[in-house]
């Protein structure tokens, strides 16, 4: 009999699953197991609570054939493969700075031990470094990316194990940590939960109007696979595959919502290349630019991730963020630009308390929109986009019906006054905070700082 290890780490699923494939074809048994990494999991954080409760989805689906070590994975998959007879260990590639960096030191580990660390697929349509300029250059810039990627397609999603032989002999692990109750869930989780949201988001006609809908926090018209897609409860594979077989395959929204897995996409690609860029200036011209520091700094950021700014857009998201681990796109656009341009703060804040209550935090996506945000990433356009926080309001919650949800303090101004409470006569009445700062003087100043840095 020979052993193959499945080491589950961003790819919590059974279908679509090219290293499950790889590693039924080598051996006669194949374990699955999960590695606790201390580095990675902290159950006071909402990433590590859902992480845990995709992982408890998984093993149940494997009807408790799991294996769960505990430790570093540098010393506990080597220990197992050694244990259990095993010649080759099974995962999907990683693509993050971290991850890399990790299986490179597991491998070595490994081959000490004459056993080998096999990668089989990445957590992406198109592997990040395979979409590259008609130089071999990799791109900088979002559009001729998506252009060639789009060009570039992605292999169907990869078919199912005609059988899976599951090693059935007696394996000691550990008990997944317990989770303390939380709002913050993101829904249930797990493959065939993923796999049922996507479905009725598909049967529910938001496809097709995605395009138009999309940017309204207002209604419930994203689909929300950014978290099932965090954790690989589900593929973009069949995300796209899906798609093009849709009967709304063919409409803008469908073209929309395609571009948007584009941008996922691109930032992977984007940090495989600028391994630095996680948390550095992609735009190395605009590391000059001044940021404030300092006590009212920091009184003015804590504003920020309360939800107490005075700007009830900004506000809103903010509050969303802390009670549900998820913010609509266009108010973490919103946010971040209040941050950046209007607080004068430099992005790696706002990113670091992006990641740490956003359930779908992942480093390439989060890390490199704030960078486009704050102008000194990806971005092709020029730092001197503002987003007017009165102005996003009106037009993307046209009723205030976002703001009134996440901020009770206005929930008796009607309609678009909500978004200039100060205008309103009873505006704060109840307890709504003033503007921390003006957004017209901000801007100036954030347009003054860049100036500065150009000449």
């Amino acid at each position: 009999m020979t052993v193959s290890l499945l080491w589950f780490r961003r790819d919590l699923r059974i279908s679509d699953h090219p290293a499950l494939l790889a590693a039924c074809e080598v051996a006669t048994s194949v374990l699955p197991v999960f590695v606790l990494d201390p580095r990675l999991l902290r159950v006071d954080r909402p990433r590590s609570r859902r992480l845990v409760a995709s992982v408890r989805a998984l093993a149940d689906a494997l009807e408790g054939r799991l294996v769960v070590r505990a430790g570093d994975p540098v010393e506990v998959i080597p220990d197992l493969a050694r244990e259990v007879g095993a010649d080759t260990v099974h995962v999907t590639r990683e693509t993050t700075p971290f991850g890399r960096r990790r299986d490179a030191v597991v491998e070595a580990a490994l081959g000490r031990d004459h056993r080998r660390l096999i990668a089989t697929g990445t957590p992406y349509a198109a592997g990040p470094g395979l979409v590259v300029t008609r130089g071999g250059a990799p791109h900088r810039v979002f559009t001729p990316f998506a252009k060639a990627w789009r060009a570039h397609g992605s292999p169907p999603p990869a078919p199912p194990p005609q059988r899976i032989p599951w090693f059935d002999g007696d394996v000691g692990g550990v008990a997944l940590p317990a989770v303390p109750p939380s709002g913050r869930s993101g829904g249930v989780a797990g493959e065939l939960a993923a796999r049922q949201s996507w479905l009725d988001f598909l049967a529910g006609g938001r496809l097709g109007h995605y395009s138009r809908d999309r940017d309204r926090p207002d209604l419930d018209a994203t689909s929300r696979m950014s978290i099932p897609l965090k954790y690989g409860e589900i593929h973009p594979r069949t995300l796209l595959t899906d798609i093009a077989s849709h009967p709304d395959g063919g409409t803008t929204g469908a073209a929309t919502f395609v571009t948007q897995l584009a941008w996922r996409e691109f930032y992977a690609d984007v940090l495989w290349h600028w391994p630095d860029s996680a948390w550095q200036d992609l735009r190395p011209e605009l590391t000059r630019m001044a940021y404030d520091s300092g006590p009212e700094t920091d009184r003015l950021v804590e504003a920020w991730r309360q939800g107490r700014t005075g700007y009830p857009i900004v506000d809103a998201g903010m509050r969303q963020l802390l009670a549900e681990g998820w913010m609509h796109n266009r108010l973490r656009m919103v946010t971040a630009s209040f941050l950046t341009k209007d607080l004068h703060v430099w992005w790696p804040v706002g990113a670091r308390h992006f990641l740490d209550h956003l359930l779908d935090g992942d480093i390439a996506s989060n890390n490199h929109g704030w960078q486009w945000l704050a102008g000194t990433g990806t971005d092709a356009a020029p730092y001197v986009r503002v987003f007017n926080p009165v102005r996003q309001g009106r037009r993307f919650d046209p009723d205030g019906d976002h703001v009134r949800r996440w901020v009770p303090e206005l929930a008796h101004v009607p309609g678009a006054a909500v978004h200039e409470p100060w205008d309103h006569e009873n505006g704060y009445d109840h307890g709504y905070p003033r503007r921390v700062v003006d957004h017209d003087d901000e801007r100036r100043e954030a347009l003054a700082r860049y100036e500065l840095v150009r000449r």
